[in-house]
């Protein structure tokens, strides 16, 4: 099977496009182009692919070249951004909207009629879960993923800032949008905290490990923020906000505050003067990403459901974890 992914907004790092899916689609020996703002952000693409590069956030008449280009010879196209459905071409074969959220009845209907629609319920949220992660340290905290105003990145420097005398350091570990980067360069600079901008998926997981707690302070209006799951993979106590705080209730795996620097600092320093809770916290949430959110076990059934769209025959697969 022939398959094109494109976005003309996500990091082509990405890793639910690219670290998830993309790579379910290769490990299952299918044939992948990926569309996407490669030079941008600065990525090389990755072995094994066909890459086409496109503008970020590109205009229709660009988007829909690359599109032409990315999609000859495919048996599907997989979109990760709805205005990738305005730009398509006449000829084209089935296309896949990934919408990482739930679809209201009426939003966006007409391509709910027109085209196949990836949900939670085809393509979970999920991580990659360690199978034996070090217990949580008690000198630093962590926060992985994309650093904006509304994802809380002024409330993050602040705390950075109150954690300091307490002898508690922060690692951010992901891009960051444009309007952002000064006051983490001077944040930095002034050694309130470390940022590593973006870091590829496996190692920035990596870099989580053995932290004393890993952060989320605001996240999209619905559905469980992936850095979550991803702390509770790495064995992590959990330190959020309401939106996140449903699975981190269900799981036992942290603690859920308001969106308020005080609040937030309180709770890190009750972890860090409890290391048998934060223990116990992280264990609880090892276990249940392990068991539900384990995205090895979704593949196989991700790449079963592409396979079918398409019209190919659905194979039996084994693939890599």
């Amino acid at each position: 099977m022939r398959v094109c992914v494109a976005t003309i907004v996500h990091h082509p790092e990405d890793a639910r496009i690219m670290h998830r899916q993309i790579r379910a689609l290769l490990d299952a020996g299918h044939e992948v182009t990926y569309v996407a703002p490669f030079t941008y952000f600065n990525v090389t693409p990755a072995a094994g692919l066909t890459a086409v590069d496109v503008p970020h956030d590109a205009a229709y008449g660009r988007a829909r070249a690359a599109l032409k280009r990315g999609m000859k010879d495919a048996d599907l196209l997989i979109a990760h951004d709805h205005r990738l459905l305005r730009a398509l071409p006449y000829k084209r074969p089935p296309v896949v909207w990934d919408v990482r959220e739930e679809v209201s009845e009426g939003r966006h209907a007409r391509a709910v009629r027109r085209h196949h629609v990836i949900t939670r319920a085809i393509v979970p949220e999920a991580t990659l879960v360690s199978a034996d992660p070090p217990p949580p340290g008690d000198t630093r905290v962590v926060h992985l993923g994309r650093l904006t105003t509304d994802k809380g990145v002024s409330e993050l420097i602040r705390l950075a800032e109150r954690l300091v005398p307490h002898g508690v350091r922060m690692d951010l570990i992901g891009a960051a949008g444009p309007g952002v980067r000064p006051m983490l360069r001077d944040a930095q600079r002034v050694g309130l905290l470390d940022w590593f901008g973006h870091v590829p998926h496996r190692h920035a997981l990596r870099m989580t490990e053995g932290a004393l707690a890993g952060l989320s302070l605001a996240s999209p209006p619905s559905g469980t923020p992936t850095k979550i799951l991803d702390y509770m993979g790495r064995g992590l106590p959990v330190v959020t906000t309401s939106p996140g705080s449903p699975l981190v209730e269900q799981a036992g795996c942290g603690l859920t505050v308001a969106l308020d620097v005080n609040a937030v600092l309180d709770a890190v320093l009750d972890l860090k003067e409890d290391p048998q809770r934060r223990l116990a916290l992280g264990r609880r949430g090892h276990a249940h990403a392990l068991a539900h959110h384990h995205w090895p076990d979704h593949a196989a059934a991700f790449v079963a459901r592409m396979e079918g769209w398409a019209g190919v025959p659905v194979a039996t697969h084994s693939l890599a974890v």
